[in-house]
């Protein structure tokens, strides 16, 4: 199984404009000018891009395009740019854990780094991670770079990034770029219907520039298919299947028929598929079985916008299993992406299909 040169290109040119949570202003205008070369009509909004085709309410996907990466907010002074867009580096009990904190603090030393003005996208010098700490004081974590001293407060600061393959595996800072590169390369495949470029997922509010668009148009769905990478521990367990699916998430149920119409359209194909929450109870019997802290079911964009919702935007999720969750080094399989863009393609035929009957 092979994936096209156009589209490897692609996700090449996504990977290397940057797209820092919070400041993703320039990464819609690469996105604009690449979706209007393959025919799409697009439309910007706050938070949100809007790609359409000639039939634009029958297969909707959306997919976040922002990525972690650092703020300046101060001098030589800089943060963990999900933390702030968030809302979470407050000095009001709303902060981050010192658990997570921990968790991240050393994992970024050395490590190169661009920064950029945010609407433009203009380069605006490069720098290499020296060392990050948490502040005793703020409770919150602090990186200092060398080579970025000048900037002042409010740039955004990129993981310097790019493509690398090695045999069947792709590998980058995948989330979310990666199922984003797919839904552009789908309007060079013929795609009519909608797709949603959303910004800040990572810092949780995603959902609300989304929902914000179907409340503007008075017209909900129940079709809506959320893109993204699913994490695993290890090269073995994220090749079980090619797709990962779900149910639910630890927010709301999924809209059962479309996750059935995946899972149809999976078996038809021979495409291979397993169910992300069902993998979750399972680590946890185990998990509970050793005395060991059981896994959260996770918290998706389509279960976000479900719960505050209330049915009116309804769908299902469908994601590529990855190894190297939020590190540069995040790695999936030529395999599942080909099966990825495959089921895509086959979704969106099939509901174009139901949808033109109906009208």
């Amino acid at each position: 199984m092979q994936l096209s040169e156009a589209f490897i290109d692609l996700l090449k040119v996504l990977i290397r404009s940057p797209s820092v949570v919070g400041a993703e202003h320039s990464f819609f205008r690469v996105l604009q000018r690449e979706l209007e070369e393959r025919g799409a009509r697009v439309t910007w909004y706050e938070g949100l891009l809007v790609a359409q085709g000639a039939q634009p309410r029958s297969a909707m996907f959306s997919a976040h395009i922002d990525r972690h990466g650092l703020i300046c907010t101060g001098p030589n002074e800089f943060q963990y740019a999900a933390f702030v867009a968030g809302r979470r580096s407050d000095l009001l009990g709303n902060s981050v854990s010192e658990k997570l904190m921990r968790k991240i603090e050393d994992r970024f030393h050395g490590m190169p780094v661009t920064a950029y003005e945010p609407w433009s996208g203009s380069y605006f010098g490069a720098g290499v991670i020296q060392r990050s700490y948490v502040c005793e004081y703020r409770n919150n974590l602090i990186f200092e770079v060398e080579g970025l001293e000048h900037l002042v407060a409010g740039t955004p600061v990129a993981f310097s990034d790019r493509l690398q393959t090695f045999g069947d595996i792709l590998s980058a800072q995948l989330d979310n770029v990666l199922t984003a590169a797919h839904l552009v390369h789908l309007f060079a495949q013929g795609f009519q219907g909608t797709a949603f470029f959303t910004a800040q997922e990572e810092a949780g509010s995603s959902w609300r520039y989304l929902l914000e668009w179907f409340r503007r148009f008075n017209g909900g769905t129940d079709k809506l298919v959320v893109v993204d990478t699913s994490p695993y521990p290890d090269r073995q367990a994220a090749d079980a299947q090619q797709l990962v699916l779900r149910h639910r998430d630890v927010n709301a149920e999924f809209q059962p028929d479309t996750t059935a119409l995946l899972e149809t359209l999976c078996r038809e194909s021979g495409i291979s598929y397993s169910f992300k929450d069902r993998y979750i109870d399972a680590q946890n019997r185990l998990a509970e079985a050793r005395g060991s802290e059981p896994q959260s079911l996770g918290s998706t964009e389509m279960g976000r916008i479900a719960a505050a919702s209330n049915g009116f935007v309804q769908g299902t999720t469908l994601q590529i299993p990855t190894t190297g969750y939020h590190t540069m080094e995040e790695s999936s399989s030529v395999s599942a992406n080909e099966a990825f863009g495959r089921l895509l393609l086959l979704f969106s035929e099939r509901v174009g299909a139901l949808a033109s009957r109906e009208w």
